[in-house]
């Protein structure tokens, strides 16, 4: 029997070197669906919702550099992958998003789930979105996907009608009008000219307090971000999308930037005379020296990104590896390690800082806490995803990365609903590693719960059991509620804040998982070393304190009048919020001995 489309298309996949495909069946990919039986490269993995495939796609990206792929329905399935795709997107990772359509003859008719898919698709497949209407169409549309995914790191889709899959493959005949494509894509080599280099030390070698701040684009050139930070005596702050770039026990590394980061970023942005940038986005400006403060230099393989965030004298387009290696012998090393030592005080500071707060009491459990207390029993290798909420401030702040470990979460997006799916993905992609999920319990209530299925469906399959799933459960919408506290100086509005509470720990146990409640912060090291030697995944029901402010490294005069209005006006926790204020106010005041 000869091969059709669809058969086709996986061999062309698992030509390109993919393995698993994510996604959510329909009839609108039945033809698809079916060549699945006798393909034995490829692992098609069923999720609960589209969105979901896409985010395990990104995920893979994201933890392997390789093209994630995600397979949905047309009309409503295609529709629910995008905001998945847009995590994707904003976050610059390889995914290819293959949909299903409507017959071919039915197209125009107004006919059942048809939907303008390649219109749909325009943005957020910018680079690259194509519906195949000829077999012999299917070789270059997949070759050009995958191969534009990787080039520009962004994501592509490719539109098959679903009459169009179940037919004969044909060849692309040899004649005028046809494409021939091909497999395979290497990596360009992108360095900066010799002179631009040279512009870009003689600024780091005048500066005299430099600082850098790194993201996502240089998780594959530590030793070089460390070498630079050596020579010039600099601090370096990471973006939270380049959580895992350096240890946390650096004694130079001042953690994570912006509202959810540290007060040795803030202080070292807002003292510093030189910023060196390398492999970030970081958007936000107000954590960054004010314009004129410093000299400025960024280093970033995408050269629309560059100068952006900050006037920068020399802006380098190059890949942040190479571009680290050449300029590293043109800089000088600093003689004056004064502005080096007082960032390392900093630090030591912070540190004590962090666990005095972590150590508060509340009502149950301090949220700071449930983290602090795991950061040391973090396995090594582990692999940590983060959903967007509060869960996103302890994660970036109490966690201590150390080398080997992997860490994200929706950077650029910031979308709620990913941490559950993007911990799968990792676990596909690595079975054999220990993976946890920090989940608040809105995120959880999203689409966690029903992923937890999916979990279960699977888990029997990975090397390792360890996979964990952390749910805050505060039964609040606490981000935005402190948002509105602090921003607008509302009150919490309990009628959209409050949440309806739910057994998560229980909910674990009747998928035949393990479920841990924890509700006592004397249980919670315990609890935790429970969970990282089960024989089986686990969920941790952390019972925590929504009134626990996740307090920004820097307090303005504007945010502290909001944060008196919203009390002034009736917030409904008002005792609890003020009181856990007033006790994180005092620690970050107080020197801690240690």
């Amino acid at each position: 029997m000869s091969a059709t489309v669809s058969d086709y298309l996986l061999y062309r996949l698992s030509q390109w070197g993919i393995r698993r495909v994510y996604g959510y069946p329909g009839d609108g990919i039945n033809g698809i669906l079916s060549a699945f039986e006798g393909d034995t490269e490829l692992q098609f993995i069923q999720v609960r919702h589209e969105e979901m495939s896409a985010f395990m796609a990104c995920a893979h990206a994201k933890f392997t550099g390789d093209v994630g792929v995600c397979l949905a329905t047309s009309g409503p399935g295609a529709i629910h992958l995008l905001n998945g795709l847009y995590d994707a997107k904003l976050d610059h990772q390889p995914v290819v998003a293959i949909v299903g359509q409507q017959a071919r003859a039915a197209l125009g008719g107004h006919y059942q789930q048809e939907v303008d898919l390649q219109t749909l698709f325009k943005d957020v497949a910018s680079e690259y979105v194509t519906m195949v209407t000829k077999p012999a169409a299917i070789r270059h549309a997949i070759d050009r996907a995958v191969r534009i995914a990787k080039s520009e790191r962004t994501v592509t889709c490719v539109i098959i009608p679903n009459d169009l899959q179940e037919m004969p493959y044909e060849r692309p005949d040899r004649k005028h009008g046809t494409i021939h494509s091909s497999v395979g894509f290497s990596v360009p080599r992108v360095l900066p000219r010799e002179e631009d280099l040279r512009r870009a030390a003689d600024v780091l070698n005048s500066g005299k307090k430099v600082a850098m701040l790194v993201g996502a684009g240089v998780l594959n050139a530590a030793d070089e971000v460390m070498k630079v930070a050596e020579v010039l005596g600099a601090g370096v702050a990471k973006a939270l999308l380049g959580k895992a770039v350096l240890p946390d026990d650096l004694p130079y590394v001042t953690g994570s930037i912006g509202l959810l980061g540290t007060k040795p970023s803030w202080d070292m942005m807002q003292e510093c005379d030189t910023l060196l940038m390398v492999g970030t986005s970081f958007p936000y400006s107000e954590f960054l020296p004010k314009e004129g403060q410093a000299r400025g230099v960024q280093i970033d393989l995408d050269g629309r990104m560059l100068a952006i965030r900050y006037p920068m004298e020399v802006a380098l387009q190059g890949d942040s590896k190479e571009t680290l290696q050449a300029l590293i012998p043109l800089l000088e090393r600093k003689k004056d390690r004064g502005w080096r030592e007082q960032i390392e005080k900093n630090i030591r500071q912070w540190w004590k800082t962090t666990e005095a707060l972590a150590m508060n009491s509340a009502n149950p459990i301090n949220p700071q806490r449930v983290f602090w207390e795991v950061s040391p029993k973090l396995p090594d290798g582990v692999i940590l995803a983060a959903d967007s909420g509060s869960a996103a401030n302890w994660f970036a702040r109490d966690l201590k990365i150390r080398k080997g470990m992997m860490a994200s979460l929706s950077g650029n997006l910031a979308t709620m609903g990913c941490g559950v799916p993007y911990a799968i993905g990792a676990k596909f992609a690595f079975p054999h590693r220990p993976v946890i999920a920090f989940v608040g319990d809105g995120a959880m209530q999203m689409n966690g719960n029903s992923e937890l299925i999916t979990v279960a469906k699977y888990w029997k399959e990975w090397k390792d059991p360890r996979f964990i799933i952390l749910v805050l459960n505060n039964r609040d919408l606490n981000q935005v509620t402190w948002e509105q506290r602090v921003l607008a100086g509302d009150p919490k509005l309990p009628a959209t804040q409050d949440l309806p509470d739910f057994p998560y720990a229980q909910y674990a146990e009747s998928l035949g998982l393990r479920g841990i409640r924890m509700d006592k912060p004397d249980q919670i090291a315990r609890q935790w070393d429970e969970a990282l030697n089960a024989d089986r995944p686990v969920v941790i029901e952390a019972c925590v304190d929504p009134d626990v402010p996740p307090l920004p490294p820097h307090i303005t005069l504007e945010q502290a009048k909001h944060f008196a209005s919203a009390i002034l006006k009736g917030d409904p926790e008002s005792s609890g919020v003020v009181s856990q204020a007033i006790k994180g106010m005092v620690d970050r005041l107080t020197p801690h001995k240690g």
